[in-house]
């Protein structure tokens, strides 16, 4: 994942979808390697721009 995210961050947008709150990616991605996690975040979120859905799920 790395890999893919490092060649995208020189110039491509990337689209990034989780149920799993963003405070909570580091300990989910750190359980292979925290370094890796360390990397992965610092290109995701160094310039993202979070949208965060709430209200009730459409699915009732």
């Amino acid at each position: 994942m790395l890999e893919v995210i490092e060649a995208r961050t020189e110039g491509r947008a990337t689209l990034m979808t989780s149920q799993l709150p963003v405070d909570k990616w580091h300990d989910f991605l750190s359980e292979g390697n925290p370094t890796v996690a360390d990397a992965l975040l610092d290109r995701l979120v160094r310039s993202a721009i979070r949208i965060k859905l709430r209200g009730e799920s459409m699915r009732k």
